[in-house]
């Protein structure tokens, strides 16, 4: 499958400015929701980019090391727990992509996103599964993946017994247990499940 299909199409109408946008981290318990936005230079070729959910993390590492020197232009989003409970997951998971974009410089012609329909003052094309149909999208999903594994790399140093290190955040069996072990801590989502039914079941004592 070519990975530049859709970016081609826009080349050819004379549009090179091209931006992916992905999130990362709608499912787990704790931390942020994280997007990245990445333009990448016209009819780039990176061995091995892909979605980031299939690759290795020492892959990953080694390809967003070359991603943040070669793109034209990636912006971050970071949204926090506390904003991801006021506004749920979906909102927050926009805020987070718009916030992204937002930060790219040069601006965009198009943006190509994951899944996600956003309203834009540039023309935009929603892909369905587009971190494996789009290569700047696939870039994006790299950059956003490995910010966020990295923060929660930082929080692991700081609570070793929650296991960050490992789960990232995500609703593992160890990871749950450890939560009702050592308690609820700031950084979760409050709202979601299991974490809401344990601040429940602590007011409730």
């Amino acid at each position: 499958m070519d990975l530049l299909e859709y970016e081609k199409e826009l080349y050819d109408k004379g549009i090179e400015l091209i931006a992916g946008v992905d999130e990362v981290g709608r499912g787990p318990l704790c931390g942020p929701v994280v997007a990245c936005a990445c333009i990448l230079p016209k009819n780039y070729h990176l061995d091995g980019l892909n979605d980031s959910k299939k690759l290795s993390e020492k892959k990953r590492e080694a390809l967003y090391e070359i991603l943040i020197k070669e793109a034209v232009s990636y912006g971050l989003g970071i949204i926090s727990p506390r904003r991801i409970d006021e506004v749920n997951i979906y909102q927050a998971t926009k805020e987070a992509m718009y916030e992204a974009i937002n930060n790219l410089n040069p601006k965009p012609e198009h943006v190509l996103i994951d899944a996600m329909p956003l309203d834009l003052s540039v023309p935009s094309t929603s892909i369905i599964k587009g971190d494996a149909k789009s290569l700047s999208i696939a870039a994006a999903s790299v950059i956003a993946k490995v910010t966020r594994d990295r923060m929660m790399i930082e929080l692991d140093k700081q609570y070793p017994e929650y296991g960050f290190k490992s789960h990232k955040g995500y609703p593992t069996k160890k990871h749950v247990e450890a939560v009702k072990q050592y308690g609820v801590l700031d950084f979760y989502r409050f709202t979601f499940s299991p974490i809401s039914d344990l601040i429940n079941k602590d007011s409730e004592v």
